[in-house]
């Protein structure tokens, strides 16, 4: 691809560390031992996890250098983000802010958000069920592939969001209800009844949350390079300090990036029973090497070449939500009839 997009993002995890800045470098120190410098023109975003400092001097950097730089807590939820002053582009915010407000507009692109989450999620347990080694599992999934396949029937006409939204969660719950039968590996440990999050109460639910937040934060990034809004969304409704559009961006990567990523980690034994600690009220955590262990596979996922449906072009998974934000933008702009949500094979 010769369109510049910066594919790096510097995670910083460990509890304590300082980010500063040394000139146009990113300084990550540890009980002030340098561990790691990073020229900002090799990053394109920065993610921070739990009690980690970034100095005054850091934020600035970032800020002109347009890298987004987003505080999360250990468990990976959005706790604060810092943009640059001026950020976007003013003309497309305010078609994306007047779209936003007509019905119409709203119930157009959700549907197509939805239906590209419902796609995807469909081939994830297609796949799963090729692969199976039992028969009651490959009818569970086989049936939960029908019943999605039913719900983008249903969706193709809807016109009302409320209505689009609904058939989003039957289609969540059909999908996660067989969530179990794809875990081939250590399904005493890895057995998942419900998604359930804030907390999460199963080590799945802890590692979808945590994905979760990493691909949100990598489709913050996105938006804001194109110039779009991430607060203001289609298909998840306002509410301070949502990402709403973010949300709305990362629905067709849940099952196309997270929750593969996800269940090759339990199925390839990457992660182990004992790296998750069960805290007083039943949450579950991972431990620091399970979680430096998820962002590593993440980055690796991120690198892998697939093909674009839309576009028919070899790029990296890393460049699909920056690829995907433009092709929103031009749709807002007039400049595409629909918004094609990315549906690999």
């Amino acid at each position: 691809m010769s369109d510049g997009v910066r594919l790096n993002t510097l995670y910083v995890l460990t509890e304590g560390a300082h980010l500063h800045r040394d000139h146009l470098c990113l300084i990550v120190e540890v009980e002030r031992e340098r561990k790691l410098s990073v020229p900002i023109h090799h990053v394109s975003s920065v993610a921070l996890f739990g009690s980690v400092m970034a100095s005054p001097g850091a934020m600035e950097l970032c800020a002109d250098a347009g890298v987004a730089l987003t505080f999360l807590s250990t468990t990976g939820r959005l706790v604060a983000r810092v943009d640059a002053p001026g950020s976007g582009n003013v003309l497309l915010r305010r078609e994306q802010h007047r779209q936003a407000d007509q019905p119409a507009a709203c119930a157009k692109l959700a549907k197509q958000f939805v239906a590209g989450k419902v796609r995807n999620a469909r081939q994830v347990i297609q796949r799963a069920a090729r692969e199976s080694d039992g028969a009651e599992d490959a009818a569970r999934l086989d049936a939960a592939s029908h019943r999605l396949a039913r719900t983008l029937g249903a969706l193709e006409p809807a016109t009302d969001c409320d209505v689009i939204r609904g058939h989003e969660g039957d289609a969540a719950r059909a999908y996660f209800d067989v969530f179990s039968a794809m875990v081939r590996q250590g399904r005493e440990t890895f057995a998942m009844q419900q998604r359930n999050r804030r907390p999460p109460l199963d080590p799945v639910n802890a590692l979808l949350s945590f994905v979760y937040a990493l691909l949100l934060h990598d489709c913050v990034a996105a938006l804001t390079a194109v110039g779009l809004d991430p607060s203001v969304g289609f298909l998840h409704e306002d509410r301070p300090g949502r990402p709403s559009l973010a949300l709305d961006l990362m629905e067709e990567f849940r099952p196309l990036t997270a929750d593969r990523l996800v269940l090759s980690l339990i199925n390839r034994k990457q992660v182990e029973a004992g790296g998750f600690v069960k805290r007083d009220g039943g949450a579950v955590e991972m431990s620091d090497a399970t979680r430096r262990a998820v962002v590593e596979a993440y980055q690796a996922r991120k690198q892998e070449e697939v093909t674009h449906p839309a576009l028919e072009q070899t790029v990296r998974v890393a460049e699909l939500p920056f690829l995907q934000a433009r092709l929103l933008a031009r749709c807002l702009r007039g400049d595409l009839p629909a918004y094609p949500p990315c549906v690999l094979k």
